[in-house]
């Protein structure tokens, strides 16, 4: 028995998540796993462990794409709709938590706020500069203080007196943690303290000038640290919701841009199956030397090729998935071949 379905996929700098959902948008699975540094493989290795772990057959009619590593994986799967995060996280709060009208968002490398009115996303920002306030700052700061990420928030939140933490830059927050802790500070108070400065760099970086409205919710992996979710609810004065599936919203909103998609076009997809996950993928990079941008091209050749040293992107031999990187567009691929497919 098969189940028709849609997958979504969100690549992002630190981890990678897929979901699945059925033919009404309801959620059905969903797997994360760290990326690595290999976008491709983290794919390949979550459509393995998703197809392992199904408990029947999944049919899919359409696939989605999002995160920083979205044309990526959207060229090696067959996507049928490529957008970008804000779209993603938008479309899967406002079906998951009806009436929602600000999303916060902290990722490994990343943060941003959305502010959606009436289901339409009127305004946002993006961090990808500062450290501070993301997954990866505070994974950095539970190791210093010997503290596993799973116990985070708990700890945290059995702070009396938290430490007053300065939290405009990473640097400066670690230099600061560390006088504190010499200082003979409890960890407990530590980290809590950690939470509260990282709330106010998030709003007084991201949220500075927007007005924040209930219902809000709070998305991304750092949503899992309970004492972040205590810092941003006394600070707000409001109650910040974390859905259950807070991880892999991303990758469900695509499913869902996914299934948008076919119900209004009713197109056959271009999901390539789940044989993508054995395929073997090459990637060559290559300066353009075209003109004084000197771009870098990006090829992804999919299948066994030859022992080939190409010194640029026309040499490349065997199947090309895609190329892009070329500030002119000559050498992209992308849409002649999805458009082939």
């Amino acid at each position: 028995m098969t189940k028709k379905a849609f997958l979504g996929i969100d690549v992002g700098s630190v981890t990678t998540k897929l979901a699945v959902i059925d033919e009404t948008g309801k959620y059905i699975d969903s797997i994360m796993l760290r990326t690595s540094g290999k976008p491709v493989i983290a794919i390949q290795e979550g459509m393995k462990q998703l197809v392992a772990q199904a408990k029947e057959e999944y049919t899919i009619l359409g696939a989605g794409t999002t995160g920083s590593g979205r044309q990526l994986a959207g060229a090696l799967v067959g996507a049928d709709i490529i957008k970008n995060e804000i779209t993603a996280h938008s479309v899967a709060a406002s079906i998951y938590v009806p009436g929602v009208q600000t999303i916060l968002e902290i990722g490994g490398q990343d943060s941003k706020i959305i502010i959606l009115r009436d289901g339409i996303v009127t305004d946002f920002a993006m961090n990808t500069v500062c450290a501070a306030g993301t997954g990866s700052f505070l994974d950095q700061q539970a190791s210093r203080l010997n503290v596993p990420i799973a116990e985070f928030g708990s700890t945290a939140l059995k702070s009396t007196a938290p430490a007053r933490i300065a939290g405009r830059c990473g640097v400066f927050a670690e230099s600061d943690l560390i006088h504190k802790q010499q200082l003979g500070y409890s960890i407990q108070d530590l980290l809590y303290g950690l939470c509260q400065a990282l709330v106010r760099n998030y709003l007084s970086n991201l949220a500075l000038g927007k007005e924040i409205l209930p219902k809000i919710v709070f998305q991304g992996g750092v949503a899992s640290n309970s004492g972040m979710v205590k810092a941003f609810e006394e600070v707000l004065g409001q109650k910040v919701i974390v859905p259950e599936h807070h991880q892999t919203m991303g990758a469900i909103g695509s499913a869902i841009l996914a299934m948008e998609n076919y119900q209004f076009t009713g197109n056959k997809t271009k999901f390539k199956g789940w044989k993508v996950r054995d395929f073997k993928i090459t990637s060559y990079t290559h300066e353009c030397g075209d003109c004084a941008n000197n771009c870098e091209v990006i090829t992804i050749v999919q299948g066994d090729v030859e022992n080939q040293t190409p010194k640029s992107p026309k040499e490349v031999k065997g199947d090309i998935v895609a190329r892009w990187g070329g500030t002119c567009g000559k050498w992209d691929l992308i849409e002649q071949l999805q458009a082939s497919r």
